[in-house]
């Protein structure tokens, strides 16, 4: 089964990027691209869902549906 967390991605002034959720306690990701840094959060988020009862927070995520919306971030 799929859920979607909605991260916040925002660039810190070392040029690095810092991934957090306000759906998932405790996600804190940081990564020297924006693609590095979505995995790490993906990696991360997975692993505090194994290590949370899942049917205790399910209630807080949406389901996945087939289509979505994508905030596509183009730096010009």
């Amino acid at each position: 089964m799929e859920k979607k967390i909605n991260i916040h991605i925002e660039k810190l002034p070392e040029g690095y990027y810092l991934a957090t959720s306000d759906n998932l306690q405790g996600l804190v990701a940081q990564g020297r691209t924006i693609e590095e840094t979505i995995e790490i959060a993906r990696d991360i988020a997975k692993k505090i869902l194994e290590a949370q009862s899942f049917e205790n927070i399910k209630d807080k995520f949406s389901s996945f549906n087939d289509s979505f919306d994508y905030p596509l971030v183009i730096g010009l």
